[in-house]
């Protein structure tokens, strides 16, 4: 009795386990928010406050701008403005006013920069700026999150409420939110 069946011979080398993906130079990462004196590195640009998202920070180098995406609200946690790529969407009662620095050369010091202040107390509400490529620092903000909790931002700290400050932190954030409070 004889066996008709064939096996092919396999003279090709087997394949090689593909190799483990680690971030290169032709890898871009996004962007790295400085928030009061912390680092959050390699986020997508979404800042996440209380559980809810409050910001989006994005940047378009080509066209020298920094756009911000944000929610204001009061004490009680009603919205009270609502910023969309850097045009006052909503604005009750007219209460606040920005100022947008578009940058037209590529010098340190004019880079892009976005203000968001009360028209009334003159108060920095939420400032922001590049500080490099792929870098964009909080200078300052003081605003309310959804459930009424004073979000205060300076150099030295970022507070959210009265039970938790973050200052010196550095976090590795994975190309995901920022996540405060």
């Amino acid at each position: 009795m004889t066996d008709d069946t064939l096996e092919p011979l396999n003279t090709l080398p087997s394949p090689s386990p593909p190799a483990e993906s680690t971030p290169t130079a032709t890898q871009a990462l996004g962007p790295e928010l400085l928030i009061g004196s912390n680092i959050f590195r390699n986020t997508n640009g979404v800042v996440n406050i209380q559980g809810k998202e409050q910001l989006v920070l994005e940047t378009r180098p080509a066209q020298g701008l920094l756009l911000v995406t944000v929610d204001l609200y009061d004490a009680n946690g009603t919205q009270i403005a609502h910023v969309r790529r850097n045009t006052l969407m909503i604005n009750q009662a007219a209460q606040f006013t920005i100022d947008i620095h578009q940058a037209t050369t590529n010098m340190p010091s004019d880079a892009p920069w976005v203000r968001l202040y009360g028209r009334r107390s003159g108060e920095i509400a939420f400032e922001a700026r590049v500080v490099s490529d792929n870098r964009i620092q909080i200078t300052s903000g003081r605003f309310y999150s959804h459930t009424g909790a004073l979000v205060d931002i300076t150099p030295h700290y970022c507070r959210i409420g009265s039970g938790r400050t973050l200052f010196g932190d550095v976090v590795e954030n994975r190309g995901r939110t920022v996540v405060l409070g």
